[in-house]
């Protein structure tokens, strides 16, 4: 493989880095194409996203594509928190949820 990309993300909690993992396992033990690879691993609080591809096109497109699964669980774990939230506030206002 000609190009590479090491990125270390910080998730805000360890409960959030290990669902992140477990979402994106599947997507790197078998990759949609040749001409790229990835692997994940765990370090400490920091998700490592390690991307090797065959040229610098497809290193860009892995990339964007791991990204946007980053993103797209992160933003799913925030709405359910909100939600979660919001919905034990109005518990506790309408003395239900003590």
């Amino acid at each position: 493989m000609k190009a590479n990309a090491v990125l270390r993300l910080k998730l805000p909690s360890k409960k959030s880095l290990e669902i992140v993992y477990r979402a994106l396992m599947p997507e790197t033990a078998k990759s949609s194409t040749t001409r790229s690879k990835a692997h994940l691993k765990i370090e400490g609080l920091f998700l490592v996203l390690t991307v090797e591809a065959k040229d610098t096109v497809a290193l860009r497109a892995a990339l964007n594509a791991y990204l946007r699964w980053i993103s797209a669980v992160h933003n799913v774990l925030s709405t359910l928190n909100s939600l979660t939230h919001v919905q034990n506030t109005s518990l506790c206002e309408k003395g239900d949820f003590k």
